[in-house]
């Protein structure tokens, strides 16, 4: 045991806080997702989960965090072999024939969430939805064998999805981490203090900012909604229509709740019902869009 007691040998799913792939916000890996690819998103998500569980952690020193993170890496890419999750993902990389990248890119950013604690404006948050949120999408895209002509509407959505779940948590975000997401430059404007974020209700000022912001990424969020309809894979992009769907409504749930003093995420029976709205939505996007490809087939294609 090193000074500070913790086991510099140990697994680093040791510090893994027990939350799992049906406990998340949005669906990862659900039944719409064909199960030949579902080993290799899961293995991602685990090893992902990992990672972010260690960056979050309310007692581990700054230090240990990073040393973690880095013997992650070395598991990715076959330097070492103390973790569990690193070694399934690199076997399920290696079935594949797939880059580690993504994988790489969000211990970029988890050690970010380890080294900085406040984001100077949108284009800063942005910054960093590039290493922590985006890459999850991409890999899904390419274990699907998705065109990376996919990639600028995954963004817009990965990117929301990251920010929803950053206005739901700021409270918590800062009291139990420091960390604060929500732009410096949007505080200031609203003349509001970064401990506001620790009250147990929102002022006025600062439920304008986050209801600003959340506004802000239902605009984002429009961006993608394109995306369901330029992938390939049926399955997916039912996937994709609903995560879209239940992104769409928490985000106007955001722009009207206090996310300080109410729960703004949906109980199961709400979930349940926007799936259903998504699959539906989704279905009837894209037999609009066979149909009206077919209308348009050139004579005697």
């Amino acid at each position: 045991m090193s000074e500070a007691g913790i086991d510099a040998g140990a697994d680093a799913g040791t510090w893994r806080s027990g939350k799992g792939h049906r406990d998340e916000n949005f669906p990862v890996a659900s039944f719409l997702i064909h199960p030949r690819h579902r080993t290799a998103i899961l293995a991602f998500y685990n090893f992902v989960r990992t990672a972010d569980d260690i960056a979050d952690h309310a007692t581990l020193p700054p230090a240990e965090k990073l040393r973690l993170l880095d013997r992650l890496d070395a598991g990715l890419v076959g330097a070492d072999a103390e973790d569990p999750a690193a070694v399934r993902l690199r076997a399920a990389l290696a079935e594949r024939n797939l880059s580690p990248k993504h994988a790489q890119d969000l211990l970029a950013a988890f050690r970010l969430d380890v080294t900085k604690l406040r984001y100077k404006d949108w284009d800063d948050l942005i910054g960093y939805c590039s290493l922590s949120a985006m890459p999850v999408g991409r890999f899904v895209c390419d274990v699907h064998g998705e065109s990376r002509a996919v990639w600028p509407a995954n963004d817009a959505l990965c990117a929301a999805l990251q920010i929803i779940n950053h206005l739901q948590d700021c409270k918590d975000d800062y009291r139990n981490l420091d960390r604060v997401y929500v732009p410096q430059d949007a505080l200031a404007a609203g003349g509001v203090n970064v401990a506001a974020l620790g009250e147990p209700q929102a002022s006025s000022a600062l439920l304008a900012v986050l209801h600003g912001l959340a506004a802000r990424t239902e605009r984002l969020l429009a961006e993608s909604d394109v995306f369901a309809l330029l992938i390939e894979d049926r399955r997916l992009a039912l996937e994709v229509s609903v995560i879209n769907t239940l992104a769409h409504r928490l985000t106007r749930l955001l722009m009207a709740r206090d996310p300080l003093h109410d729960r703004v995420h949906l109980p199961v029976p709400a979930v349940a019902g926007w799936t259903l709205a998504g699959i539906l939505n989704g279905a009837a996007r894209r037999l609009g869009r066979r149909s009206s490809t077919t209308t348009h087939k050139p004579r005697g294609a």
